[in-house]
């Protein structure tokens, strides 16, 4: 006798759940995630274990970086627009709206004010290029970082300060910009430090 042949069904998996999941996800994390500044120079935190958290809004950050150069950058617009205009009336500087509109939308700032004109003339790349090289002055014959906070602080009375450093930064580097934060009785900021892990043993 012949072996009854038994059909095949034809096997179909609903795929509409998981594809809801999936964008539902993906729109979580889009929404959540938080987009990291574009920073002239590399820095390696110290490690702490220390686990407070920055907030993210009303920021003043500080970079410094292995050399001693000194980088700033603030995460409102309207607060980079304020304080370039006040820098420009201290030191007698007239920005054009152009050279405003390009100064707000850098990510990070660290050039004398007497060459922030012609910084900000050059085109992305250039400024790319240059700005690691630069820093804002913060030595005893002119302190320009300390100008910088003072009016930071006008724009933006909320601002929290913190100050970011690479982990062979020179401690007579990272003293000096404290000092300058003291003279302007600036007591309070947070050290921006990666976490320690510590072994099991």
């Amino acid at each position: 006798m012949g072996r009854a042949r038994i059909k095949k069904k034809d096997t179909f998996i609903d795929m509409t759940a998981m594809s809801d999941v999936t964008v539902l996800l993906l729109t979580f994390f889009m929404l959540t995630s938080t987009f990291v500044k574009k920073e002239p120079v590399q820095v390696t935190t110290p490690a702490s274990v220390s686990e407070i958290k920055i907030p993210e809004t009303n920021i003043l950050q500080v970079l410094i970086d292995p050399s001693g150069k000194v980088f700033m950058s603030l995460d409102k617009r309207q607060d980079m627009q304020a304080v370039l205009e006040s820098m420009g009336n201290e030191y007698g500087i007239k920005f054009t709206p152009e050279e405003e509109s390009k100064f707000v939308l850098s990510p990070t700032f660290g050039v004398p004010i007497r060459s922030m004109q012609q910084f900000l003339n050059l085109s992305d790349e250039q400024r790319d290029k240059v700005l690691p090289n630069e820093g804002i002055p913060c030595d005893s014959t002119d302190n320009q970082f300390k100008s910088w906070v003072r009016n930071a602080r006008s724009a933006n009375a909320d601002l929290r300060i913190a100050i970011k450093a690479d982990a062979t930064t020179p401690y007579s580097v990272i003293k000096n910009v404290m000092n300058s934060l003291q003279d302007l009785r600036e007591n309070r900021y947070n050290l921006i430090t990666s976490l320690k892990t510590t072994s099991e043993e």
